[in-house]
């Protein structure tokens, strides 16, 4: 068996709001490692939206999410893989689905939860309920079943976000926005291949490419000191690495859409989306709360500049500080 796990992340271009990275882990036959799981898995899961004759939609979060429907197929995806992981007794830290957006970011982001505090439009998230989608169960036991039945598991879900302030801090103390995104990045690989050490196989990790980046070893080497580096290959579609120590061995591939090509990346992308949503969600409340008439944003650069200046021709509250909600670039 080996440890198939994909990193995608959501938020990187914003101007407004958190940028999220998020993991999924699964455990694979080595003889499935480079099929195609959405067919392997086609009972539970599809791609395409007019073909799910109620299975999973795990795609692009691009592809999934839309103005018109809204969050509806990332929260019915992501919430069923979730109780997937309850139901088999994984290290998650929820014994039960979650309820509200507070419980969710706890199970999903124990590492980064914390740092909401200081972020005055967080501090509701206790009571903002989840919207449950009714059929998540028995689409969670579709999907379960058809992973044992192809000698898989879903092992492990997680992510990591920086919001504002703590992203303007990194750029203070680093100085380079696509290393921040790298570190993010690379902290998921590294947990992901510490908590499942004990397994037999390779662990094999595949990444969205970040930009039109192709080189990734001097960087790697860097976040992995103890480890020795091979490049298995360095071109316009793929970067792989291999990476090892005395006792085990992984692989990371850098792959040109890989959100779109592979499963676990796309699932991956929809956690870190649906995160990054409700938690916008949760600013516009906020601020529509203080200011009425400033109308909702998505946080992307050219709205976001719109939303601020709205907020500067209405009264904010006093201690208000700019650096927790613009980032800089």
């Amino acid at each position: 068996m080996a440890i198939l796990a994909g990193i995608d992340e959501a938020g990187y271009g914003p101007l407004l709001g958190p940028l999220v990275v998020s993991g999924v882990a699964f455990s694979i036959p080595q003889n499935l490692l480079r099929a195609d799981l959405w067919e392997v898995l086609r009972k539970a899961v599809a791609r395409d939206k007019k073909k799910l004759a109620g299975r999973l939609l795990i795609n692009d979060s691009k592809k999934v999410y839309s103005r018109a429907t809204g969050t509806v197929h990332l929260q019915r995806t992501v919430l069923a893989a979730l109780y997937t992981l309850v139901k088999s007794g994984n290290p998650i830290e929820s014994v039960s689905p979650p309820q509200t957006v507070a419980q969710l970011i706890k199970t999903l982001c124990p590492s980064s939860f914390s740092s909401l505090d200081e972020y005055p439009w967080y501090r509701q998230l206790d009571q903002t309920p989840l919207s449950v989608p009714a059929d998540y169960s028995i689409a969670s036991s579709v999907f379960e079943k058809t992973l044992s039945e192809n000698g898989m598991r879903l092992l492990w879900m997680g992510s990591r976000f920086l919001e504002a302030g703590h992203y303007n801090r990194q750029i203070d103390k680093i100085k380079n926005k696509s290393r921040v995104l790298f570190i993010e990045l690379c902290s998921l690989v590294h947990h992901i291949f510490q908590t499942f050490q004990d397994s037999d196989g390779p662990a094999q990790f595949l990444i969205d490419r970040q930009g039109g980046r192709t080189q990734y070893h001097r960087e790697l080497m860097k976040m992995f000191p103890a480890m020795e580096l091979a490049i298995l290959s360095e071109n316009d579609t793929l970067s792989s690495y291999e990476l090892s120590d005395d006792k085990r061995k992984m692989r990371l591939h850098f792959a040109t859409q890989a959100d779109s090509k592979f499963l676990p990346v796309a699932l991956a992308s929809m956690v870190s989306k649906w995160i990054r949503e409700l938690l916008m969600n949760e600013l516009n409340r906020y601020f529509s709360r203080l200011c009425p008439d400033v109308k909702p944003t998505a946080g992307y650069w050219k709205d976001g500049q719109r939303f601020i200046a709205d907020l500067h021709k209405t009264p904010i509250p006093d201690g208000f500080e700019s650096a927790k909600l613009i980032r800089t670039k």
